[in-house]
């Protein structure tokens, strides 16, 4: 029986008059690559943002490995009262912060590239390591930590040459190349060492040799890291190549999953995203 690794359950997003994600419900198993498709504006990055504590859900349940995250129902009861920018506007709610969901093993990259851009490639990394460290700011203050911050500068070289990066440790990150900018998300992603690693269009802007090295690169880590991983996608060569199982978003409504296969045939599928011309 597959593992479960992650749960979304019943999970509506409103904004207002407009709802964003409704009644979605999906699951990802250990070591899947699964991908969240869907036109422009279908909810892909709200469900990604709702799963990673970004927001709170207007209603329904996102659980990892069992232990719940976020979760919101009308007739619940209070037992965490964090909802970042949401405050106020939800009165029954779980809501893990982002860095402690991070803390539980999830990592995430966005849509638009978001590097310290003035840092180096190293230090970009370095600074994602952080998150597993154990130092506290006495240690920190007082140098206490050396053996710790040795290990990770240590962890951070291993992992830009697992990811073909370390020839560019000390480049300035935005002086990458656009394709390497990607991956060097990705790689600040791994540096938090997650079980689950969530990618937003992480083929946005490449070039079609970029999006063929991508396809290579997210088989590789997951492979190496030992990932399970999800991702949202606008370029159907990628998503139909590396997929193990796809679900569709339509107007915040799930409307198909299933294999590559019987993703690429659905007429609903087809429907949303090419449209269907109206007999006259």
């Amino acid at each position: 029986m597959a593992e479960n690794v992650l749960h979304v359950e019943n999970v509506t997003m409103q904004f207002g008059g407009v709802v964003a994600v409704n009644n979605l419900s999906l699951d990802v198993n250990k070591g899947e690559i699964v991908a969240l498709i869907g036109p422009n504006g279908a909810g892909k990055t709200t469900a990604f943002n709702v799963i990673t504590g970004v927001y709170a859900p207007t209603n329904g349940l996102v659980s990892f490995k069992g232990r719940t995250m976020v979760e919101n129902h009308p007739q619940g009861k209070m037992k965490n009262n964090y909802l970042g920018e949401n405050a106020g506007k939800y009165e029954h709610s779980i809501v893990k912060t982002p860095d402690q969901i991070t803390k539980m093993g999830i990592a995430r990259t966005f849509q638009n590239i978001r590097l310290f851009k003035n840092l180096t490639v190293f230090d970009n990394v370095l600074i994602a390591r952080h998150m597993r460290s154990k130092a506290n700011f006495l240690s920190a203050t007082f140098r206490l930590n050396g053996k710790e911050e040795k290990e990770n500068r240590e962890k951070t070289l291993e992992l830009l040459k697992m990811v073909g990066l370390d020839g560019v440790k000390d480049e300035i990150a935005t002086s990458l190349p656009y394709g390497k900018q990607r991956r060097l998300e990705i790689a600040r992603a791994l540096a938090t060492e997650p079980e689950l690693l969530l990618l937003d269009e992480p083929a946005a802007g490449m070039n079609p040799q970029e999006t063929d090295e991508l396809s290579a690169f997210i088989r590789q880590i997951k492979q190496d890291f030992q990932l399970t991983v999800f991702v949202i996608e606008h370029h159907m060569d990628l998503v139909m190549e590396i997929s193990d199982r796809i679900y569709v978003l339509d107007f915040g409504k799930l409307i198909a999953q299933g294999t590559p296969e019987v993703i690429q045939n659905d007429p609903r599928v087809i429907s949303a995203y090419l449209g269907v011309q109206e007999d006259e």
